[in-house]
């Protein structure tokens, strides 16, 4: 069930025949699956660090906070489909009275069938093998094939053994998960009929790639990707003079925090012309180390990208360096600045991510110039503001809340709560749909909805039942039940 030698044919037969079993498995048995995947990755943790440590370098701290988070995951999805209310499940009865005469319709969300997942190179557990997509998936009922990240093999494939041992002891059906890899391998995935969904965490190129290929099929289907995100902060003037020493610092620890390779780290930090910050940005980034980055080919890229940034009319170095080797030396932080008229002029060359610890200062000379240069920000996992209270804001809440799917009024954007409120997903090139990838409702993704017209109650979801044996939240002739 987890080997990357497996052919692929057999991988996505074995995944289609195990489907038909997931979807008909009630929710307390998908849930006890995660429940165990969720233990075993816990008693394994020591084991499994080591081996993401020695690929990554991301260290035993980080690593091990991240397995929680997996885990955690695991553990929420689990809650989340015993509570029921995932299923949207509906009723409408007969009404031969009303005009045109309504028949009896019940509708619920059903499992898509089997789904691709791409791991991340930047979160080898939570955006990984046993990661939110694979999670999300398997609690609506979905067998799950993932294609390994080349940066953490290894890694990869010991934890696709332990989820794997986990599911089939807990009674999963054979086919509910494999791991393969390669390239050849993930762009088969994409196009074999018995994929129904995608979901992947990546680059800009890969994912668009990716995305051509699942909606160009015979069959198109949905792709979930997350490719790239700027995640603007915007500083108000009132905002800077009142606590300018306390945001550099702030700011310093956010854009630096994993060496820059967090998909929330805020790249774009819109400030009033005229201020003392970018002076408190270089004094408060000059103590953070160079660190070593996921993969030689981020690696190699980081400079390249620093190097575009210093390249472009306009732009002034702040602090660090532009000409360095983040393979040899790890890659040091950086800042840049310019002004929103320059980036008016040329948006595409400055608004584009560069991945690692760097970041853009911004100044504007007003509101409206501000407004502007948002306006031309592309679409972003995450928007910051930075406000004193009493400020009227809410126009600039409205603009950032059209380019980004999380706003946030204070702190900074790295670090992303998995809850039922989250909303980790934004306009494209954020992401490619509408929907979170982190959080409670990560598995509409995965469902489908179907009605059934005046169906006999014998064949009908336990949930469409007018009896309610799962006791779950329902609409019933336009009345929200709870119970």
């Amino acid at each position: 069930m987890s080997t990357a030698t497996l052919d692929l044919a057999a991988v996505t037969a074995a995944a289609a025949a195990a489907a038909k079993v997931t979807a008909a498995a009630s929710d307390a048995e998908r849930a006890a699956w995660l429940s165990a995947v969720a233990d075993a990755l816990d008693a394994n943790v020591t084991e499994l660090v080591a081996i993401a440590d020695s690929e990554t370098s991301l260290g035993t701290v980080r690593l091990t906070g991240e397995v929680a988070r997996t885990t955690g995951q695991l553990r929420l999805f689990a809650q989340v489909i015993t509570e029921g209310s995932y299923l949207e499940a509906v009723i409408d009865h007969a009404d031969p009275q009303a005009t045109p005469p309504k028949p009896d319709l019940r509708r619920i969300l059903r499992p898509v069938g089997p789904v691709a997942v791409f791991s991340a190179s930047n979160f080898p557990f939570a955006f990984s093998v046993a990661g939110g997509d694979t999670a999300s998936a398997l609690a609506v009922g979905c067998p799950v094939i993932v294609k390994a990240h080349s940066g953490h093999l290894r890694l990869s494939e010991r934890t696709a053994e332990i989820v794997a041992e986990a599911l089939a002891k807990a009674g999963a059906p054979e086919g509910i998960f494999a791991l393969v890899s390669g390239r050849e391998a993930g762009t088969a995935l994409v196009q074999d009929p018995a994929i129904k969904a995608v979901g992947f965490t990546g680059s800009i190129p890969g994912g668009r790639a990716l995305f051509d290929l699942a909606v160009s099929r015979p069959e198109p289907i949905p792709f979930y990707g997350e490719l790239g995100s700027l995640n603007p902060v915007v500083i108000t003037p009132a905002a800077v003079a009142e606590r300018s020493e306390e945001l550099a610092t702030g700011l310093a620890a956010s854009f630096t925090m994993g060496a820059g390779q967090f998909c929330t780290k805020p790249g774009l930090i819109f400030i009033p012309a005229g201020t003392d910050f970018a002076a408190h940005l270089a004094e408060a980034s000059i103590g953070k180390p160079a660190a070593a980055m996921l993969t030689d080919r981020i690696a190699e890229a980081y400079p390249h990208g620093l190097r575009n940034v210093a390249g472009q009319p306009g732009v002034t170095l702040v602090s660090g360096t532009a000409d360095q080797d983040a393979q040899a030396d790890g890659a040091a932080p950086v800042v840049f600045s310019t002004t929103a008229a320059n980036v008016l002029e040329r948006p595409e060359e400055l608004l584009e991510e560069c991945f690692g610890p760097t970041t853009l200062l911004i100044e504007y000379a007003d509101d409206a110039e501000l407004s502007d240069a948002l306006s031309k920000v592309p679409g972003s996992l995450t928007a910051t503001v930075h406000a004193q209270p009493g400020e009227d804001i809410s126009g600039l809440v409205e603009q950032l809340s059209e380019l980004a799917g999380r706003v946030l009024f204070a702190g900074w954007p790295t670090g992303v709560a998995v809850n039922w409120a989250q909303q980790h997903g934004g306009p494209y090139p954020a992401t490619t749909s509408l929907f979170t990838s982190v959080g409670a409702t990560a598995v509409r993704r995965f469902q489908r909805p179907v009605a059934y017209q005046d169906a006999p109650e014998s064949i009908l979801h336990p949930a469409l039942h007018e009896a309610n044996p799962l006791g779950i939240p329902r609409r019933v002739d336009g009345v929200l039940n709870l119970s």
